[in-house]
């Protein structure tokens, strides 16, 4: 009878720490969520730009820093969305950036900095911030001066992913602001019996 316990006892230590190792799997050493298909990169954001393009893809710069609660949600509720993840995965290269982290960037004109230097010089102070920079590398810019789009916080599902979609059709070359094209979407959806609650 012992024995049994002591077995039971020994297999739910076991199960409880198998369930503890999966909660925290996609928490970084930096304290960030991970997302296993994030690019891992040496900063250079026109080498990213460049390296994004010869996928077929856009470039995304996310800011993050340990312990936002809204960066959790994105990568919990969002990120972790199929709906959401496959639309990114196909048509964006995704690379973190630690608002207050000290590896090194290079900067589009090719100023070399850290981390937080850069948050602080392209004016980023909410985590967590998208930046979406163009297809081409543009000559003499800052990242902030050559962002296509800026999305600050986190947002509900259709915001969030009609954003993507506005910057992966160029709508921010167009006359549809992204309110206009959103506010179109949401209809759209409810009219087809999609839309869940944001």
């Amino acid at each position: 009878m012992i024995r049994r316990a002591f077995l039971a006892l020994a297999a739910l230590t076991a199960l409880t720490g198998l369930t503890s190792q999966a909660l925290t799997a996609g928490i970084g050493e930096d304290g960030l969520h991970k997302q296993d298909w994030f690019a891992l990169t040496f900063r250079d954001v026109a080498e990213d730009i460049e390296a994004a393009r010869d996928e077929g893809k856009r470039l995304v710069m996310v800011f993050e820093q340990r312990g936002c609660i809204y960066c959790a949600k994105m990568h919990e509720d969002l990120l972790s969305d199929p709906e959401v993840s496959d639309f990114i995965k196909a048509n964006f290269k995704v690379v973190q950036y630690n608002m207050f982290g000290d590896e090194e960037v290079t900067d589009l004109d090719g100023d070399v900095l850290t981390e937080k230097t850069a948050a602080r010089k392209w004016g980023y102070v909410f985590t967590p911030t998208l930046v979406f920079l163009p297809e081409d590398v543009p000559e003499g810019m800052t990242v902030a001066e050559a962002a296509v789009a800026t999305m600050p916080g986190a947002f509900g599902k259709w915001t969030f992913l009609n954003m993507f979609k506005w910057v992966a059709e160029k709508g921010y070359e167009g006359d549809e602001h992204f309110q206009k094209y959103h506010a179109r979407i949401i209809n759209e959806l409810r009219a087809a019996g999609r839309l869940e609650a944001e």
